[in-house]
């Protein structure tokens, strides 16, 4: 995983609400052995429609996406996350995520940003009337800044999901940064015990 320090960029306004994790990835994406080329799949079934959003030649190459409330809600699938950042989103604003959805998020370098609902209002309605906006999202203050409109928004993430962002590390990384502690203990164990 690599180090996140700034988000800075341009967004897609993504106004609707409750939008599942089979509504970011279809079920018929989560066929692929590999792990690429998600991005094809991402709101594939709304991408059929001209006017989706993502079809708008003026998001083209946002690095954040915006949406309603709720997202990321159902099934559990890491593909969700993979196809958002696979399009070239690095980050996510919402006022609100789906629990799994969000961890899944952390653990894969997809930034997940929880904004006050008047926020998340304020930044679609804005992102929607200028599609140049720029938006700066900050993870070592933990801030949004919108310098265009004078906003500059806290957002809450723990310190360790904090660390895990600001040091790049995914799970392996952080079970490495204990190497020395686990080759001791191993090496102290009893050989009658079995090893791996």
């Amino acid at each position: 995983m690599k180090a996140v320090r700034i988000v800075t960029g341009r967004a897609v306004p993504l106004d609707r609400s409750d939008v599942d994790t089979d509504q970011i990835i279809p079920s018929d994406w989560l066929k692929q052995v590999e792990r690429t080329g998600f991005e094809k799949g991402l709101f594939s079934e709304w991408r059929d429609d001209p006017a989706f959003v993502l079809n708008e030649e003026r998001y083209a190459g946002a690095k954040i996406l915006i949406a309603g409330p709720n997202f990321g809600v159902g099934s559990s699938r890491e593909h969700a996350v993979w196809a958002i950042q696979q399009y070239g989103f690095e980050a996510v604003i919402t006022s609100r995520f789906g629990d799994i959805f969000r961890n899944n998020s952390t653990k894969n370098g997809l930034v997940p940003v929880v904004v006050p609902p008047e926020t998340a209002r304020q930044l679609l309605d804005a992102v929607a009337e200028n599609a140049e906006l720029e938006i700066t999202i900050d993870m070592e203050r933990k801030l949004v800044e919108v310098p265009e409109l004078g906003l500059s928004v806290e957002f809450p993430l723990d310190g360790a999901t904090q660390e895990r962002f600001l040091q790049g590390l995914d799970d392996i990384g952080i079970t490495l940064r204990s190497a020395d502690a686990i080759d001791s203990f191993e090496s102290q164990r009893p050989t009658w015990l079995p090893s791996a």
